[in-house]
């Protein structure tokens, strides 16, 4: 079977057992987790037998014209670099993973198997952008991705929560994907082609003639699609969705698709300077704003989800200064450690008794409960810290070496600005990130908030699942040196300077972290054995009870938080506005939502009041005039014949005095 076979048919059997797990979900409810799991394995699988057999060398295409079209012809098109085959293996290991911890995730769930099928759909559709050879093949995959984040973070639709929050990630990424569109028609309009090797070619030969316009509509799509500033106020909110589902799109679907779209077409990106200092300057202030913002929340989930949000602003300025290899890189890498961090604390939700929207200042008494997820997190966290030798001391190094190079104007890609704005916001981000991340695990497994009652270990199906991910988290860094072929050749190995930096800086921020919590835990000492006292405790709700009623899964038990978060004593008075999001979507209301509002308010009057007054004033006024004419006709020829005679005169009259005026004068 040769290797382009075997990639159709990588993102073709996600999508057959999708299909399948809905016609059969209802009518043979015993194939629904094999149709969910199998069918994802297998097509993991064989984006590894296709990793292997491009090995990191020249890229493979292949195309088939779907359809005349008449002018820029649409094609059925392959293009496997080592980007793309890479990221597969991402996209398939992750997928698998999600399915395999929600068989006992959702076990109980019983709508189960449509989330399942979707996942799979959204597996399938992640996996069209990433092998696509052709813009518009991409996009149908880049819009399937984001109608399922529509109905899977809407999974619990009984609840308020739910429902605005899938429809604020459509609304969102739409308010980017259209003029996302406009730049691939234009860039298809310039270039003649939408095969990314033509398009890639005519770059090259100077073929653009509008790239400035071009970049920037296209990074429109990509920040509301990858959560950049300021399209990523949706992905927080996106938490409401079950655990596995923000596993999978923080990890290896929806925003990892923004940034493996610009790592595809750098150099469109990279014809206009200006499009390259948007890109840096947007990257800048996403990583440090969504630290920030990650250093004040008390959900688990919330501070992932703004931790994603920095990550993916690293791979942006990393983009930003012209080193897709490093982009892609730390994609990976995130990718694995990010997985694990939202499967484990799933785990930790479930554990703790608490919900999906779970504080971490009311957990305690858990590092013993749940020893998997324990060390599992403590690996993933350590990698996010980008603490060496975990996977992420060596993506992040990568984008703090190239935009070093940039700066010091030894890569003239990019303009040196945009290397200082990404290297300077990099650090401070290591630095908060460092922070963030020591305060989760504090809390979350050394917290004095109130113990609860032990459920017993978890699902097997659960833990086995963070072991798996817990080893490319570990070690995929170490291997960078054997794959410096599969990312443009360039050498992605820490230098000097980089790494006492970036570790120096990770290194204060987790040490103050840790300061700052012995020093609360010792001024505000808050007991543990109040779960003592309430044997009776009620066990754990389900994740959509407690997200509709917003209370804790054990009432009274669960009510007292602990007081030693360090969070609120290190930002000071910035934790009001980054426990809020910097209250950004207060100020797109203001600008957006209630001038909008207004404005239809406007239009509903003057269309009921004026354009509908003028439609029943034709209408009575014919109205009256058909009962005056109604009243004129008695049936009575006499009546006639003398209103005949009368007008008769009247105009007989009136022409005899026209002509005297006419005369006289």
């Amino acid at each position: 079977m040769t290797t382009t076979t075997l990639a159709v048919l990588v993102p073709l059997l996600p999508f057959l057992g999708a299909a399948a797990g809905l016609f059969l979900g209802r009518a043979a409810p015993g194939f629904v987790r094999p149709l969910a799991v199998l069918p994802t394995v297998a097509a993991a699988v064989l984006a590894v037998l296709v990793a292997v057999r491009q090995g990191g060398g020249r890229a493979i295409d292949a195309a088939t014209e779907l359809t005349p079209t008449g002018s820029v012809p649409i094609e059925l098109a392959l293009h496997l670099d080592g980007f793309a085959v890479l990221t597969a293996v991402l996209v398939g290991l992750v997928a698998s993973c999600v399915q395999i911890y929600s068989t006992g995730y959702l076990r109980d769930d019983p709508r189960y198997p449509s989330y399942a099928a979707l996942v799979s759909l959204f597996t399938s559709a992640m996996l069209l952008v990433v092998y696509s050879g052709d813009l518009m093949v991409l996009l149908v995959g880049w819009e399937v991705m984001g109608i399922c984040s529509y109905f899977l973070v809407g999974h619990y639709w009984e609840t308020p929560e739910a429902r605005a929050a899938s429809f604020k990630a459509f609304v969102v990424t739409k308010l980017g994907d259209v003029p996302f569109l406009i730049g691939l028609l234009a860039l298809a309009a310039d270039t003649g082609t939408f095969r990314i090797t033509g398009v890639l070619g005519a770059v090259a030969s100077g073929g653009v003639d509008h790239p400035t316009l071009i970049a920037l509509l296209l990074l429109a799509g990509v920040a509301g699609k990858s959560a950049q500033f300021p399209l990523h106020t949706w992905l927080p909110d996106a938490m409401a969705g079950p655990t596995p589902v923000s596993a999978l799109i923080h990890a290896a679907t929806m925003v990892a698709a923004g940034i493996y779209f610009v790592a595809r077409l750098l150099p469109v990106f990279a014809a206009s300077a200006a499009a390259m200092t948007v890109l840096a300057v947007m990257a800048a202030v996403t990583m440090v704003g969504s630290a920030l913002a990650a250093l004040a929340q008390d959900d688990i989930k919330r501070v992932l989800a703004y931790s994603t949000i920095g990550q993916l602003g690293y791979m942006s300025g990393a983009l930003a200064v012209g080193d897709r290899g490093a982009a892609v890189f730390h994609l990976l890498s995130h990718g694995a450690f990010k997985a694990l961090l939202f499967l484990a604390a799933g785990v930790v939700i479930h554990a703790a008794g608490t919900n999906s929207l779970a504080a971490m200042s009311r957990m305690g008494g858990l590092a013993r409960r749940i020893p998997d997820a324990y060390w599992t997190m403590t690996v993933a966290l350590l990698a996010l810290a980008a603490i060496p030798p975990f996977a992420g001391f060596f993506s992040k190094e990568a984008v703090l070496v190239a935009a070093e190079h940039t700066a010091v104007g030894d890569r003239p890609v990019a303009p040196a600005g945009a290397g200082w704005i990404v290297l300077v916001a990099g650090l401070l981000t290591a630095l908060l990130t460092a922070a963030y991340a020591a305060r989760l695990w504090l809390l979350a497994f050394r917290g004095r908030g109130t113990a609860v009652p032990d459920h017993g270990r978890q699902p097997i199906a659960m833990t086995a699942v963070l072991w798996v991910l817990a080893v490319p988290s570990l070690a995929f860094g170490v291997t960078v040196g054997h794959l410096s072929g599969w990312f443009d050749g360039n050498p992605l190995t820490p230098t000097v300077t980089t790494a006492v930096l970036g570790t120096g800086v990770a290194l204060v921020g987790g040490l103050v972290t840790y300061a700052t919590w012995r020093h609360t835990t010792a001024t505000a000492r808050t007991p543990l054995g109040a779960v003592a006292a309430h044997p009776e405790a009620e066990p754990a709700v389900s994740e959509a009870e407690a997200i509709a009623t917003h209370t804790p899964a054990y009432g009274d038990i669960a009510s007292a938080p602990d007081p030693a978060d360090p969070g609120r004593r290190l930002l000071g008075p910035l934790h009001g506005p980054a426990a809020a999001g910097f209250h950004l979507d207060a100020v797109y209301t203001a600008l957006f939502v209630r001038p909008v509002q207004a404005a239809a308010s406007l239009v509903r009057f003057l269309d009921r009041e004026v354009v509908e007054t003028y439609v029943r004033g034709a209408g009575s006024g014919t109205h009256l005039l058909g009962r005056a004419v109604r009243r004129a006709q008695t049936g009575n020829v006499q009546t006639y014949l003398s209103a005949l005679l009368a007008g008769s005169v009247v105009l007989a009259i009136a022409a005899v005095l026209i002509a005297n005026v006419n005369a006289g004068s």
